[in-house]
């Protein structure tokens, strides 16, 4: 770190805090995030802009980690998933107090709001990073790291190397470590017992059914819910023509003959929209498998063989895209394979995630398969 940057941090530490020492605990450490850029950072970190993944940073650094950011993109979570802002507002309500520096998706990231928040590192989910643009000139001209992580790209090294770097920001690496070997753990699993099972992989459709079944949602091909598909075993219809998200068309859908369906939805849509498929904290079941029952009806659905068979399910979008989906991939791989992963509980394990690592523990629905 040049001479410039760390005068330039020290006055504005005594602008905000009163300060005259930086911590004595502190000690600058070359990360290399998920893209492979060394980035110089002080560690662990007293000042932290959070872009995303709020959860998993609380699961690796505790609760208290929390103390530490000074800002976060407060639209990515409390507008994206107001129902998971209100669970953890009740347990932590100084979240509420914490600076919002704007979201990327939509622009209204502040450079300016960031810097007057004198953090140490500001940290950044993949896409939001490639969203900077010459805002990254602007973060680095004034001194401020940006550390990368990815659990979008649904990658067991990406998620393995993210939970990393969330330890050592939060100086907890002891336990970024048990979740990762916990992730892990149910990837080697599944893999072994595919590979001794020896049996033809499901063509499988994958939704964000978040529109209705009057329009066909995003899936996915690469990442997120696809990737997750083809950890478990799946023949993901999507992959070939799909990259990252977007929709398919009805003819494509019809002609790739699912064998397995699986949609995913969220709690914004049970006030939003009346037909699109609900799932996630406060979720009544059955309110669930009514939405669920109405997307067979789409047009030449009835013939599809993953309809034909009963093998149609829904997932928590909320529960893709973090360190918890260990539990997604088992759903997967339950539903893809029942007789080889029978004793699998995912919903459970899902469940026991929150219980153990997160200072709340969720009532909803989380996954489940239409009712015959």
């Amino acid at each position: 770190m040049s001479f410039h940057v760390l005068a330039r941090r020290i006055a504005l530490g005594l602008a905000v805090s009163g300060l005259a020492t930086l911590s004595a605990q502190a000690a600058e450490t070359t990360l290399t995030d998920v893209l492979g850029r060394k980035v110089e950072v002080n560690l662990p970190a007293e000042r932290v802009v959070l872009g995303l993944y709020f959860t998993d940073y609380i699961a690796v650094g505790g609760t208290e980690s929390f103390d530490k950011v000074v800002g976060l993109s407060r639209e990515a979570w409390e507008g994206w998933t107001p129902t998971n802002w209100t669970l953890f507002k009740t347990a932590m309500p100084q979240i509420e107090t914490i600076a919002d520096v704007g979201e990327f998706e939509v622009g209204t990231f502040s450079v300016e709001k960031t810097l007057s928040l004198n953090p140490d590192v500001v940290v950044l989910a993949d896409w939001q990073y490639q969203a900077l643009g010459s805002d990254e000139d602007r973060l680095n001209e004034a001194g401020v790291d940006i550390v990368v992580v990815d659990y979008n790209a649904e990658d067991p090294a990406r998620h393995a190397k993210s939970t990393e770097l969330l330890g050592q920001i939060t100086g907890r690496t002891d336990r970024a470590a048990e979740l990762s070997a916990l992730y892990q753990g149910t990837v080697d699993m599944v893999s072994e017992r595919l590979a001794k099972a020896g049996l033809p992989k499901p063509r499988v459709y994958v939704e964000f059914a978040n529109k209705g079944p009057e329009e066909i949602g995003n899936s996915f091909g690469k990442s997120m819910w696809g990737a997750l598909a083809t950890l478990a075993g799946g023949d993901n219809i999507a992959a070939p023509v799909i990259d990252n998200w977007g929709p398919l068309s009805e003819e494509q859908i019809l002609t790739a003959q699912p064998e397995v369906v699986v949609l995913a939805g969220r709690e914004t849509e049970l006030t939003q929209n009346p037909s699109a498929l609900v799932m996630g904290v406060g979720i009544d079941p059955a309110e669930a498998q009514k939405r669920l029952a109405g997307y067979t009806a789409r047009k030449g659905w009835a013939e599809l063989p993953a309809v034909r068979d009963g093998r149609v399910h829904a997932v928590y979008q909320g529960a893709s895209r973090t360190i918890a989906d260990y539990a997604m991939i088992q759903v997967f791989a339950k539903v893809l394979y029942p007789q080889v992963f029978a004793d699998l509980d995912p919903e459970a394990a899902y469940r026991d995630f929150w219980k153990t690592y997160l200072p709340v523990a969720p009532e909803g629905t989380f996954a489940l398969t239409l009712a015959k």
